[in-house]
């Protein structure tokens, strides 16, 4: 296991793991139940000086009322449940002129506070790459900011992101979120893709199972992509339980974890480790891999490298579609 080459979100370089490993003790993870790690500085999310929804707040008191009735809805608005790799939560573009210039502003400061230094590099490059830029996104505004109850969320190609300052009780994130990336289409590795370091990462994970701990993680079929419901305490999770693995073993899962929330600020990061460690913590995920997607088709160049993996637990799914791009459906947080 020496040998294993941990591929980290900073340009994805790689970094030997005798050496990654031997940063461990620095930085503990937020949740009490899992080991100490310590990363990179560079793939840690720095806390933000002024929170997202400070801006938010902001960017309310600047719309006007014409604007406040075609973004602004209702907090339980439907919208608000829906998730989706390609769709507008509302019809204007960020880039129009719907917005003035402080408005663009303001609705950037949000963005870049919700996201870690590298996530939000990563994300304007996929966004550049996917639409032509943050311009093509668009958002809305469930509810009002100051009466305890709101969410500003911004969809578009391969994108949903969140800023909801706890009023979404017991979901990482005020909600399910979306990330891809459409470079390397078809392409086995992923060429160019901005998430393929975490094709990498999670089969690194693969490579460090025995024989038998693979027959158990690795599936057939996949799942829909989109299928990241809660269950709860339900049993039935695919693939291998996590209480099974070797410590050295769950040392690479929970790297894995840590480098795939990065992206994102540390106040999210850190609720989502919270209910994570309320769901059972870290043992009570399965692992699992896929052989082919749902619809059939074998992974990118049949090559035995896993584009299509899966964490689930009672509080906790990330579905990893990496075939024939970046599809990922991320769900923490308390079965209802």
């Amino acid at each position: 296991m020496s040998e294993n080459r941990i591929i980290c979100p900073d340009c994805d370089v790689a970094t030997n793991r005798r050496q990654f490993m031997g940063q461990a003790g620095g930085i503990a993870l937020a949740a009490g139940g899992l080991h100490s790690l310590s990363l990179p500085s560079h793939c840690v999310a720095a806390p933000t000086a002024v929170p997202a929804e400070t801006w938010v707040t902001e960017l309310y008191k600047t719309l006007s009322d014409s604007q406040r009735k075609i973004i602004c809805l209702p907090f339980e608005h439907e919208k608000r449940f829906r998730i989706s790799a390609n769709w507008q939560i509302t019809e204007p573009e960020i880039g129009s002129d719907f917005y003035s210039t402080e408005q663009r502003g303001l609705i950037d400061k949000i963005f870049r506070s919700v996201t870690s230094e590298d996530g939000y590099q990563r994300f304007l490059r996929q966004m550049d790459d996917d639409a032509g830029g943050i311009e093509s996104y668009s958002i809305a505004l469930f509810g009002q900011p100051g009466t305890g109850k709101f969410e500003w969320e911004m969809t578009g190609r391969h994108l949903t992101i969140r800023a909801d300052g706890d009023s979404v009780e017991n979901a990482a994130f005020g909600g399910p979120i979306v990330y891809g990336h459409g470079e390397g289409d078809s392409e086995s590795g992923l060429r160019g893709n901005v998430f393929a370091y975490q094709v990498k990462m999670a089969n690194v994970v693969f490579l460090a199972l025995d024989e038998q701990q693979r027959a158990k993680a690795l599936l057939q079929q996949a799942p829909a992509e989109s299928d990241v419901a809660l269950r709860g305490e339900q049993d039935g999770f695919p693939g291998i339980r996590i209480a099974e693995l070797s410590s050295d073993q769950k040392d690479l899962v929970e790297m894995t974890i840590k480098i795939i929330l990065a992206p994102y600020r540390e106040s999210d990061v850190e609720e989502a480790l919270r209910l994570l460690k309320r769901g059972g913590g870290l043992d009570n995920l399965r692992l699992s891999f896929y052989k082919t997607d749902a619809d059939g088709e074998p992974d990118l160049g049949e090559d035995g490298e896993w584009e299509i993996w899966r964490l689930e637990g009672p509080t906790f799914v990330w579905h990893f579609r990496g075939q024939p791009h970046v599809h990922t459906y991320v769900n923490i947080g308390q079965a209802v």
